[in-house]
Parts: C-alpha cells; sequence; structure tokens
C-alpha cells in the first residue's frame, strides 16, 4: 500500500471499497462459519446476531489497517478479530438473562487477554450457565495474540491499550448489571476520572469509553514500524476523549429508537432536549477536529473523523429519528466537504453493493 492513499478523500474511498471492505468480509465469513458450529444455541445466536447486525463496526474500524503499510491485511486480521469480540460480549450481555457484574467482568477480560500475548485463554463464561461455544470465543482471542506477539515495539503501546480496553470494560460492567444500579455505578465511576475530564457529562465519558477506535490505530501504527513513545503519547491524548466520544455518541444517536424498544441504556437519552443534544453533537465534532489536527498523518485522521459521520449518518435508521434529517445535515456540514462526498459515497455502496455476510 503506497502513501498516496492516506492523501486523498477519493483514492482512500477507492482502496476501502476494493481492498478492506472485501477483506473484512473475508475475514467476517470465516467468522460465521465458526459462530455456526457453536453447540449452544444461545451462545450460537447471539454471535451470529453480532456478525450479521455488526458488520459496520468491522468496515469502519478496518479503514484504521491503511496505517499498518505493507501489513494492512494483517491489522485487518487483528481489527475483525478484536471487534468482534466486542459486538460478541455486547450481545451476550445486552441480551442476557444474567445481570451479575462478576460474569460480566470474566467475559470482558478476554478482551484485556487478547492484548497480552503471553496469557492463557481462560474460561470466560466460568459465571454463567450457556457455556458451550465450540472454542470460538478462545479462538478469537488468540487470533488477536497471534497477530500481535511477532512485533518487537508492542511492549511500548500496552499500557495505553489495557488502559483503554480498561475503560471499555469498565463501561460495559457497569451499563448491564440491574436496571436501577446502572446510573448510579456509571456516575460513580465517572467521578474518579472527572479532575481529568471536567468538561464531560458522566454519559459523555461512558460513551468515549466504550470505543476501540484508539486501539486500532495504535496496533496499525505499530504494525508498520513506525511507533515511538512520543507517537503513543499523541495517539492516546489525541483519540480520547473527543473522537471515541464522537464515534459512540453517534451509535447511539442512530439506535435511539431500537434501544427504546429493547430496553437498553442510551447515552444520548440523557439529555435534556434534542437542540443540546445537537449543540454537544457539534462540540465533539470540532473538538475531534481540533485533537486530530496534531496528529502525524493528520490528514488520514481528519478523513476518519469525517467518515464516522457520514458512516453513521448514511444509515437509514436516521430517517426514523424526530429531526433526525435536520441534525444529519447539520453535522454533515460542520465536517466539511469529505463527509459530505463520504456519506454519499456510503450510501451508494449500501445501496447497491453491501452483500450479507455468507458462511
Amino acid at each position: 500500500m503506497q502513501d498516496q492513499v492516506r492523501q486523498s478523500a477519493p483514492r482512500l474511498m477507492r482502496f476501502v471499497f476494493k481492498n478492506i471492505f472485501p477483506q473484512v468480509t473475508t475475514e467476517l465469513t470465516y467468522w460465521k462459519r465458526r459462530a455456526q458450529e457453536i453447540p449452544n444455541e444461545e451462545l450460537r445466536e447471539q454471535a451470529l446476531a453480532s456478525i450479521n447486525t455488526k458488520k459496520f463496526h468491522c468496515q469502519g474500524g478496518s479503514v484504521y489497517s491503511v496505517l499498518a503499510g505493507e501489513n494492512w491485511k494483517e491489522a485487518i486480521r487483528f481489527i475483525v478479530a478484536y471487534q468482534t469480540i466486542s459486538d460478541y460480549l455486547d450481545n451476550l450481555c445486552d441480551r442476557s438473562t444474567s445481570l451479575d457484574p462478576t460474569d460480566f467482568r470474566m467475559l470482558h477480560q478476554s478482551m484485556e487477554d487478547a492484548l497480552s500475548p503471553e496469557r492463557e485463554v481462560q474460561n470466560y463464561y466460568c459465571y454463567r450457565e450457556d457455556q458451550d461455544d465450540g472454542g470460538y470465543l478462545e479462538e478469537l482471542v488468540k487470533t488477536c495474540q497471534e497477530s500481535l506477539k511477532s512485533y518487537a515495539e508492542y511492549p511500548r503501546i500496552r499500557e495505553y491499550l489495557v488502559q483503554l480496553e480498561n475503560r471499555y470494560s469498565d463501561l460495559q460492567v457497569h451499563k448491564h448489571v440491574e436496571e436501577q444500579d446502572r446510573i448510579p455505578r456509571l456516575k460513580k465511576w465517572y467521578q474518579s476520572h472527572k479532575d481529568d475530564f471536567p468538561t464531560l457529562t458522566w454519559y459523555e465519558f461512558s460513551a468515549a469509553s466504550g470505543s476501540t477506535l484508539g486501539i486500532f490505530c495504535f496496533v496499525s501504527y505499530m504494525m508498520d514500524g513506525k511507533m515511538t513513545a512520543e507517537l503513543a503519547d499523541q495517539i492516546f491524548s489525541g483519540y480520547f476523549p473527543y473522537m471515541q466520544g464522537l464515534h459512540i455518541l453517534l451509535d447511539y444517536y442512530i439506535d435511539q429508537e431500537e434501544d427504546l424498544m429493547e430496553g437498553d441504556l442510551n447515552f444520548c437519552s440523557y439529555y435534556e432536549n434534542e437542540q443540546i443534544m445537537k449543540e454537544r453533537l457539534l462540540h465533539f465534532v470540532e473538538q475531534t477536529n481540533k485533537h486530530v489536527k496534531q496528529l502525524p498523518d493528520h490528514y488520514f485522521h481528519e478523513m476518519v473523523h469525517n467518515g464516522l459521520v457520514a458512516l453513521y449518518l448514511a444509515d437509514p435508521k436516521v430517517k426514523t429519528l424526530e429531526g433526525g434529517k435536520k441534525i444529519r445535515k447539520c453535522l454533515i456540514k460542520a465536517s466539511g466537504k469529505r463527509a459530505a462526498f463520504f456519506h454519499y459515497n456510503i450510501r451508494m455502496y449500501y445501496r447497491f453493493k453491501d452483500k450479507p455476510i455468507e458462511a
């Protein structure tokens, strides 16, 4: 892969559609086949649902593979496996009869172990009745470990990855417990971080903790052999909280009606009204752009920012939201011409080319 891919929106889009998305489909086809082999009916159902309904999470995350240079396919292998763990566990926690924080904590131990090549896999289902997944989660963890262990630079980024993962896992535990305990736990958790992020609300901090983009950015840079201590600091501060927060707030924004029907926690519902929500989303757009400009390859990171806005707002669910068209127009305009370009192309791609994952 050549550097020109990073420097032109049309070239990036062509490479994404021609190379990255097909490679993501190849990886997901394998994991869907493995999911179909899961003996336990509940685990099999949730694994398949996570792949069938959240493919675009892997597609979006895999755009970071362009930062991995010649190792872009290996980066996609890691990103798809790690994101598949995330989506699978999210389904297990959302749709599970369990409300046990100990169970949720153990399930998400798999995500930290996936970032720790020297660790042995564990029985991540040990606190729940449904356990026999035919080695599915174990294989996902080992795939991530194998992708990382051959890189001498990995120790430089491990501390940052684990910190991001720990915030992610804390969020998943707190937001899936007994309904009456969720908000108190999340608010208490935020209080322990408030001094570092005083301008955020508890639900915005929670949203920023729910993204895996920073992890994918770290790993992709490392796979291209360009990771330094200075770059690691820049990525960490550049992505948390604003890039990651924008990512997840947009995710919650398009899922409002679905989450209301399912009784799931949705952070966008805690804004006082639609106007305040729009203003805060605009704030995250502006702050994201400000922070990523300080990163190397800032043009690429700006395109990711634009792509996030375009990808989520291209979702058909936006049309069903009250004021959805107005907010979509406002955010795309604030994000710039590249966001509008990406938005149009993604809508066309979904309309004419995207196919369900077939095993």
